[in-house]
């Protein structure tokens, strides 16, 4: 968290822009993703125009929201309204849901800047991320190691600053492991504090955002 407190002083105090800020996550995208694999769709059109907006209430004086201006990914099995969610399968490939996970209305209207969707295992099925047809999500401090799963993507876009930070699920390991892997903090919350509407299940008594 003082990562993003950090960020949004620096936003507040005009230091940076937001849309110079997620100009720099994208760039960092770009150059890096294409070594670890850890995002499999960028939008970076859309994350550009949310930081217009975040721009626009910090030149009004507004107040920023907890979470507002800041660049973060999600877990390709979080649904998200006209951008295309998988779960890594072949299965889903060309899905646009049409309507968004609560998780993700939340923080789109609180304007955090999605910088895209991370690679996974095949519908959260796995603890390597190996099984997604994207291929495989690399370890950003060891490239012959994998980042863990089945979030593998969210946690090796975090560990290599592709993302200040990342929503990702947990069954039975899957945001704790990768985490563990990549050296960041990854957090299960207690099943049921955060809602699982519009995140596309592995096991509906266990799967935690």
């Amino acid at each position: 968290m003082s990562k993003i407190k950090n960020i949004q002083k620096l936003l507040k105090a005009k230091e940076i822009s937001c849309v110079e800020l997620t100009k720099n996550y994208l760039n960092k995208i770009e150059k890096q993703n294409k070594t670890i694999n850890a995002y499999v769709n960028v939008t970076g059109e859309e994350a550009i125009k949310t930081a217009k907006k975040v721009d626009d209430k910090i030149a009004a004086g507004e107040e920023l929201m907890p979470l507002e201006g800041i660049p973060m990914s999600l877990k390709d099995n979080i649904s998200t309204k006209g951008i295309e969610t998988t779960c890594c399968s072949k299965m889903l490939k060309g899905y646009y849901p049409i309507y968004d996970a609560t998780v993700w209305e939340i923080l789109k209207n609180q304007n955090s800047v999605l910088l895209g969707k991370t690679n996974m295992d095949e519908f959260a099925m796995g603890s390597s991320c190996e099984t997604s047809i994207f291929g495989t999500t690399l370890n950003p401090h060891n490239m012959e190691y994998v980042a863990g799963g089945s979030s593998g993507g969210a946690a090796a876009s975090v560990a290599w600053n592709m993302s200040a930070f990342g929503l990702g699920s947990d069954t039975g390991g899957s945001i704790r492991q990768p985490a563990s892997f990549c050296g960041i903090v990854g957090f299960k919350p207690t099943y049921g504090t955060v809602s699982r509407y519009g995140v596309v299940a592995y096991a509906s008594s266990l799967d935690q955002v």
